[in-house]
């Protein structure tokens, strides 16, 4: 399929990003993700996209916002692919799954839960949401090497926010529990609302992508309360990894 010149959602052409794209969900983290990079530009806000354009290590590179869910999110990342992307790390937030996990932890993501309906358009159910090995290694090699607390595992990507907290005033609330329960138990590590999409997509036009998500907090754990913020070992990670990548694939 032939590119048009200006993608209609993002508001992009060839050359106005790099190979290597962050995505986050909210535009409002793309200024903060942008402020590591060096001479970062401003270049297109329509919608729920906005992007930043910049470099790291002499190497283009971007952020683009995806907005909430895997429709918008597949959106994004359909039409970055056409405008040149083929690297992708999911920059996000999530609650975590795991008992032992606190408020604060980075979850690295090996792949993802399809509890959604957006990939159902794309690949059959049985078709698993992987991961790309060489990103996910690099996000673990950076929070090894800035000391972060962290986990790899499987995601919960999902369609409902409110689906999952508040699950007893849905009508299919014995479902929505009882399959939340296999997730836990099946070793989830974090519950989020794009990953799938991306991995999909990935695997489909065979480009590479990981995610990386602050556990934000923890319905499993002992603190269920707790509820931490910031933001910056999540994208100071994400940040490292995409410079393992890029010296690793210089080499």
């Amino acid at each position: 399929m032939e590119a048009p010149e200006v993608m209609y959602h993002i508001g992009m052409s060839k050359g106005d990003v790099g190979r290597y794209v962050f995505l986050p969900g909210d535009p409002g983290r793309c200024e903060l993700i942008a402020s590591y990079f060096d001479d970062p530009k401003l270049i297109a806000y329509n919608r729920e996209y906005k992007t930043y354009t910049g470099s790291l290590l002499g190497e283009k590179v971007s952020v683009t916002s995806t907005g909430i869910g895997c429709p918008s999110t597949a959106i994004a990342v359909e039409e970055l692919i056409m405008i040149g992307a083929d690297t992708f790390v999911r920059v996000g937030t999530s609650g975590g799954m795991q008992p032992h996990f606190k408020a604060g932890d980075l979850g690295i993501v090996t792949g993802a839960i399809r509890d959604e309906g957006t990939t159902l358009h794309y690949l059959p159910a049985e078709f698993p949401a992987v991961a790309d090995v060489d990103v996910v290694l690099a996000l673990r090699e950076a929070a090894q090497k800035l000391g972060y607390s962290h986990h790899l595992g499987i995601s919960h990507t999902k369609d409902s926010f409110f689906g999952q907290h508040q699950p007893e005033r849905m009508p299919v609330d014995s479902r929505l529990l009882n399959r939340w329960k296999a997730w836990v138990e099946g070793g989830a590590i974090c519950s989020e609302m794009e990953a799938a999409s991306i991995f999909i997509l990935s695997s489909i036009y065979r480009k590479r992508a990981s995610g990386i998500m602050l556990i934000g907090w923890n319905q499993e754990g002992e603190n269920p309360e707790e509820h931490v913020t910031d933001l910056n070992p999540l994208i100071e990670t994400a940040i490292e990894s995409v410079k393992i990548l890029i010296e690793k694939d210089r080499e």
